[in-house]
């Protein structure tokens, strides 16, 4: 009886044993996420928030986070790939110096970054005036403006483009020499082995880091706030605007229903990725 006892206790133990090194990590969840929504969805949904945050300027910053969002996520797509495809071409020390550098610029972003740039390129950074003092062309005064659409996008991909690299080198790690080989053996070239072989085989992954790069795009707000202020609509600034805390409550209301409305885009938006990774995990296998 003992005996059975203790196997029977030990069976429970085994059992148990996964959930209870994850219990810490669900923990966190609860606390950091579903709490959070859970009370974001009950503002939202007093008295008219929904129907307000319909409103045509709200609508407008909603659309302009997804514009940004798809130019950063789309451009820094096809840059990611070229510059992976390019190190991971070359030596061993050039391919870790760039993907170590990639893991850090990807998580550097926020209210350091604005000023690095705007310091940089500037209307009076570093680079605007020697510019200036070297040629007499001056920077403020051409259609490139960093506190606009584009200049924002250009700050964004400093930070996406690094982390489209992180994301997209091992699949690209995964695409073998002896297809490219067999390809060539069978009279196809090189054009038509990334059309018919490589390109299929690649256009998930990438589609997914895109995905990636979206996502991480449209909830981007420090950086935001920092540059632009209110000169480029987009809802994070919004949601911020609503839950400065001198607003009223219909306001603060206005800012749960956006941010339950981002996260529903989001939601959507990452389980499209996760679709994607499980069939490009079984096809580079």
């Amino acid at each position: 009886m003992p005996t059975r006892r203790v196997r029977s206790l030990a069976d429970r133990a085994r059992r148990c044993g996964p959930w209870l090194a994850v219990a810490p990590f669900l923990i966190v969840m609860l606390v950091g996420l579903v709490l959070p929504v859970i009370a974001l969805a009950a503002g939202a949904f007093e008295g008219d928030s929904i129907k307000s945050s319909f409103n045509s300027g709200y609508r407008t910053a909603f659309w302009g986070s997804v514009k940004l969002s798809v130019v950063c996520a789309v451009l820094g797509a096809v840059v990611g790939v070229l510059v992976a495809r390019a190190v991971l071409s070359g030596g061993t020390l050039l391919r870790r110096l760039v993907l170590t550098a990639s893991g850090v610029l990807a998580n550097f972003g926020g209210v350091p970054l604005a000023f690095m740039f705007i310091a940089t390129i500037g209307n009076a950074g570093i680079v605007t005036s020697l510019l200036h003092d070297w040629t007499g062309f001056d920077l403020g005064n051409s259609p490139f403006s960093l506190y606009q659409f584009g200049g924002l996008a250009v700050v964004y991909l400093y930070f996406l483009v690094p982390l489209m690299v992180i994301v997209i080198a091992p699949a690209l790690d995964g695409v073998r020499a002896e297809w490219s080989e067999a390809a060539q053996n069978l009279g196809a070239s090189r054009a038509q082995y990334w059309r018919h072989v490589g390109g299929p085989l690649l256009a998930p992954p990438v589609a997914a880091g895109a995905l990636l790069l979206f996502c991480g795009s449209l909830s981007a707000f420090a950086t935001a706030q920092a540059m632009v202020g209110g000169t480029v609509p987009l809802v994070t600034l919004q949601i911020a605007n609503a839950l400065s805390g001198n607003v009223s409550a219909d306001n603060a209301g206005v800012g749960a229903a956006l941010a339950i409305e981002m996260i529903i885009l989001v939601a959507v938006v990452m389980a499209a990725y996760w679709t994607i990774e499980r069939r490009t995990a079984r096809w580079l296998r």
